[in-house]
């Protein structure tokens, strides 16, 4: 009445035991391989685009042409340290923190109503 069978209580085949110098570098090839996709083709691009953006609004002037972050469109009225002054109507005035700017827009873009 041995509910172990023989080949349970058998010891592992003397191959697989044996540690190769490469085997364990082997295996995490396929990890580092995938990190070193990941950062070509997702984090170092993103990281260009925040540099960019941070650029973008380190040289933002009055009377710049811009789109905030609503797809709303005005100019620059007044900058602050955090929060810009824009104007989307003639008299109609919207503050909104920096990073809210999502592009600037060529001069000429808004036509004056």
């Amino acid at each position: 009445m041995f509910f172990i069978s023989d080949a349970f209580a058998q010891s592992a085949p003397a191959a697989a035991t044996s540690a190769s110098p490469l085997g364990g570098l082997m295996q995490m090839a396929p990890l580092v391989l995938m990190f070193i996709v990941l950062y070509f083709f997702m984090i170092r691009p993103q990281m260009k685009r925040q540099k960019e953006h941070k650029a973008m609004l380190a040289a933002l002037a009055k009377g710049d042409e811009v789109v905030i972050s609503g797809g709303i469109l005005g100019r620059v009225a007044e900058l602050g340290e955090q929060i810009v002054q824009i104007e989307v109507a003639s008299g109609t005035v919207l503050s909104v923190q920096r990073p809210a700017i999502l592009q600037v827009l060529p001069k000429g873009s808004l036509k004056a109503a």
